[in-house]
């Protein structure tokens, strides 16, 4: 796993051992950073469920102005934090240790242009974080939301239920990816 382009391009990222934390393949988050790449320059990010942190680490390197990284596993946040440093980018960061509902709680009154989705696909929580996000306000007025998912039919019916809209959706293999902005 590394980072493919912008300021960090070639880092090759820790990630964390065993298989609790399922990272985005370099092929996905090539092609996703290639459809969202206009909106990336100056962008405030959240990414939720972090991992390893690299998808945020990825927008940071390629201009994004602040990223706010989540993941209730210590083990996570040290990976997270060992590759901020790796990559020179911890100071455009802000790391959070917790669930995501305290984090997102914790973020109140905050407006974010880009948020990532990335939740173990067998907890069936990423539409819970959806909403608590619409809840909230956090999602600025042009901002996007960006779920990682193996089970698009699921997601789609229960954001029917959401203040939120589905604008693409991309399939690749196993994974899916849903892309989400305000409902007007």
């Amino acid at each position: 796993m590394r980072v493919i382009s912008g300021s960090a391009r070639g880092t090759n990222l820790y990630s964390l051992e065993g298989n609790t934390t399922r990272p985005t393949l370099d092929r996905i988050k090539e092609t996703l950073f290639n459809i969202i790449q206009i909106r990336i320059d100056g962008a405030v990010v959240l990414d939720l469920f972090s991992g390893s942190g690299a998808l945020a680490i990825e927008a940071l390197s390629r201009g994004a102005k602040k990223a706010i990284l989540c993941d209730k596993s210590r083990d996570a946040v040290q990976i997270i934090n060992k590759n901020l440093e790796k990559t020179h980018l911890k100071e455009k960061s802000e790391v959070l240790t917790g669930d995501y509902k305290n984090a997102l709680k914790k973020l109140e009154g905050n407006k974010f242009d880009i948020i990532f989705i990335d939740p173990p696909y067998a907890q069936d929580i990423a539409v819970k974080a959806v909403e608590e996000i619409v809840s909230l306000e956090l999602l600025a007025d042009d901002g996007i939301i960006i779920i990682e998912t193996d089970n698009e039919s699921r997601e789609q019916e229960e954001l029917k239920h959401v203040q939120i809209n589905q604008y693409d959706m991309r399939n690749y293999g196993r994974v899916k990816l849903i892309f989400l902005n305000r409902k007007e």
